[in-house]
């Protein structure tokens, strides 16, 4: 892991195409900026940690459907 400190108004660029930016600090909590192109997914862990949940909950769905439906035949 990388570790790097930053100040306010500081940035990180990640590859070419994506900056991280210090917007303020307040105690324990520092809130970010992110410019990133459009096609890139921004997401905190836990909200992409869920979404990851329920597209595998959707693949099992989609793969027992499938089964049952050949089942039927």
């Amino acid at each position: 892991m990388l570790v790097l400190s930053r100040k306010k108004n500081e940035s990180i660029i990640v590859g070419e195409d994506i900056e991280i930016v210090v917007l303020d600090i307040q105690g324990d909590q520092v809130r970010l900026g992110i410019k990133a192109p459009i096609n890139v997914s921004v997401h905190r862990k836990e909200v992409f940690e869920e979404i990851q949940q329920e597209n595998r909950k959707a693949a099992e769905t989609k793969a027992y459907d499938a089964l049952r439906g050949l089942w039927k035949k």
